[in-house]
C-alpha cells in the first residue's frame, strides 16, 4: 500500500491456522449469536433449571440434612406433611398479606413519585440519587438501620412521638413510651411491609417512569390546552397510557417481595410465636435448621404453580393492553 508520503507499508495478512478457523467461523450467520448467547444459557442451567429439578427431587423424598440421599422417594407426603400443620397456613397467610399490601403500597407511591421525577424542578438529580439510596443500600445495613428505628427500648421514632404529645403519660394513646414495633404481630406485619416498601419503591418507580416518559408530550398539552385538570389527566390519559407497565411493575414487585425473607429474618424473626412468619423463611427453618430438606423443600415449591400462573397471566394481559 502507498501513501502521499510514497512509503509502502504491508497490508496485514488475514489470521491463520486455528484463529483464522475460529474467526472465519464466527463471521458466519448464527454462531456469533450462539457465542453470545451461551453464558446466558449457562447461567440459567446451573443456577436456576438445576436448583429447581433438585428441590422438586428433595421435595419428593426423605432426604434429610444428615442424608442428603435422594434416593428413597415418598411421593406428595412431605407436602401433606408441611399443609396439615397451623404453622403453614400462618405463614402463608402471612405472605400473601404482606405482598398485597406492599404492592398496593408501592404502586400509589410510585404513581405519586412518578408525577414528581417526570416534572423539571431545581434540584432534581440530587432528589433522583436519594431516591435510589434504599434499592442501592445491602439489605443487612438497612435493616440493622430499620433495627434501630423500631427498637422497643431506644427508637428514635418513638422519642419523637413522646416529644410531640402522641406516646407518655399524657399521651393521645395511653402512657406507655413505646409502641414495640416488632415484638407485637400487628405492628410487626406493617413494620414489615414498610421496610419492603421502602426498599422496593425504587425499582417499581424506575419502571413506571419509563413508561410515563414513553407518553407524548403532544397528548399531555392538549389535555391542558382543553382545560383537563391534574387529576383528570391522570386518570383518562396517564394511568391507561402506564396499564401494561404498571402491570409489570406489580408482577416483579410481588415476586420480589413473596419471596423476600431478609426483612423478616432480620427484624422479627417470625415472631412472637409464629405471628410473623413468612413461607420463605419457614422453608429455610424446617430445610436448613432443623434439617428435614425434603419439607423444606416442599414449601419452597408450595407457590411456584400459583406464582407461575399469575405471571403468565399477568404478561399476556400486559401484552394486549399494549396492543391496543
Amino acid at each position: 500500500m502507498s501513501t502521499a508520503t510514497g512509503r509502502h507499508h504491508p497490508v496485514s495478512a488475514a489470521p491463520t491456522g486455528l484463529l483464522g478457523r475460529v474467526s472465519e467461523a464466527l463471521e458466519r450467520p448464527g454462531v456469533l449469536g450462539l457465542v453470545m448467547l451461551a453464558p446466558a444459557v449457562l447461567y440459567v442451567v446451573f443456577f436456576v433449571a438445576v436448583p429447581f429439578f433438585m428441590a422438586i427431587l428433595l421435595s419428593l423424598s426423605d432426604a434429610t440434612a444428615g442424608d442428603p440421599r435422594i434416593d428413597n422417594f415418598v411421593g406428595l407426603d412431605n407436602f401433606i406433611a408441611v399443609t396439615g400443620q397451623e404453622a403453614f397456613w400462618t405463614a402463608l397467610w402471612n405472605s400473601l398479606i404482606i405482598t398485597a399490601a406492599t404492592v398496593t403500597t408501592i404502586v400509589v407511591l410510585a404513581t405519586i413519585a412518578v408525577e414528581i421525577l417526570a416534572r423539571e424542578f431545581r434540584g432534581k438529580r440530587l432528589v433522583q440519587v436519594l431516591f435510589m439510596m434504599p434499592w442501592a443500600m445491602p439489605v443487612s445495613l438497612a435493616a440493622i438501620t430499620w433495627l434501630w428505628l423500631l427498637d422497643s427500648q431506644f427508637s428514635p421514632i418513638d422519642w419523637i412521638l413522646v416529644q410531640i404529645g402522641i406516646l407518655g403519660p399524657d399521651g393521645i394513646f395511653g402512657p406507655s413510651r413505646h409502641v414495640y414495633y416488632l415484638g407485637r404481630t400487628g405492628w410487626g406485619m406493617a413494620s414489615a411491609v414498610f421496610v419492603d416498601a421502602w426498599r422496593t419503591l425504587p425499582l417499581a418507580t424506575i419502571i413506571v417512569l419509563a413508561g410515563r416518559l414513553s407518553i407524548p408530550r403532544e397528548r399531555l398539552e392538549q389535555a391542558q390546552i382543553d382545560g383537563a385538570g391534574f387529576f383528570r389527566t391522570l386518570f383518562r390519559i396517564v394511568l391507561p397510557a402506564l396499564a401494561p407497565v404498571l402491570i409489570v411493575a406489580i408482577l416483579f414487585t410481588a415476586l420480589l417481595v413473596i419471596g423476600e425473607v431478609s426483612t423478616i429474618e432480620l427484624l422479627t424473626r417470625g415472631g412472637p410465636g409464629h405471628s410473623t412468619q413468612i413461607l420463605p423463611l419457614w422453608a429455610y427453618e424446617k430445610g436448613i435448621e432443623s434439617g428435614d430438606l425434603g419439607q423444606g423443600a416442599a414449601i419452597a415449591l408450595f407457590l411456584f404453580p400459583v406464582l407461575l400462573a399469575a405471571a403468565i397471566v399477568a404478561l399476556r394481559f400486559a401484552s394486549r393492553l399494549h396492543r391496543d
